[in-house]
């Protein structure tokens, strides 16, 4: 690009802007933004200048000027595109933390082992086939509160556990854990997916996702596998 350098006027402005750059390769995203944008409109100031004072001898090349100028147009672009997404994701968190509040003092079913006892504790298990199972609950230090034989159908079902155990001591409130056992009719092992329910009590909005609190454990809503209905007796 052929400038007559006798006429050129150079702004203040570019050669701050120079080395500017230059010393700050180790700031912050916000400081590259700001600084991309400061050197676009430092592009138009010179090009502008060039225009007005180019060599009428040695005329500024056409195509190396649109190569130019399609450059620094896909930059502008590209820090409108920054700006949408970030848009996007605060709309995103904004909507996981709606979608979050909904399930506050609803009764839910997560994957897992380990409830929460208060008066009384429920898990659910799928079993492929039916099965002669040994459900066995023990306490956080792993000490045997309950354990019973049963007969478990092909499917989805439930227990309830009242915190008596085996001998009908009564248990305290506390987190157990289920283990299920199970064999089918020609004595192979079975293998038995299990959930636990429980109220949600509260949401922490201030957790990336948010995290939902039920029974004193935090599960993020992806892990919620459907909300039970409560029945009456």
């Amino acid at each position: 690009m052929a400038v007559d350098a006798t006429t050129l006027p150079m702004p203040t402005s570019a050669t701050s802007s120079t080395s500017s750059s230059s010393s700050s390769s180790s700031s912050s995203s916000s400081s590259t933004v700001g600084g991309i944008a400061d050197n676009f409109q430092t592009f138009l100031t010179l090009l502008t200048t060039q225009l007005q004072n180019q060599n009428p001898l040695d005329p500024l090349d056409t195509n190396q000027f649109t190569q130019q100028l399609v450059q620094f147009a896909q930059v502008e672009q590209q820090l409108k595109s920054n700006d949408q997404l970030a848009s996007l994701v605060s709309i995103e968190k904004s909507a996981q933390s709606t979608q979050a509040l909904v399930y506050v003092g609803q009764n839910v079913a997560v994957d897992g082992s380990t409830a929460h006892f208060d008066g009384n504790a429920t898990w659910n298990f799928n079993s492929p086939s039916d099965t002669n199972a040994t459900i066995t609950i023990t306490d956080k230090t792993g000490q045997t509160a309950y354990s019973g034989n049963f007969q478990i159908s092909s499917g989805n079902a439930s227990f309830v556990w009242d915190g008596k155990g085996t001998d009908g001591t009564q248990w305290p409130v506390g987190d157990y854990t289920m283990t299920v056992t199970a064999k089918d009719s020609s004595g192979n092992n079975v293998s038995i997916s299990t959930e636990v329910q429980g109220i949600v009590d509260s949401v922490d909005l201030t957790a990336s996702p948010p995290l939902l609190s039920i029974g004193g454990k935090n599960y993020t809503t992806d892990q919620i596998k459907r909300i039970v209905r409560s029945t009456t007796t």
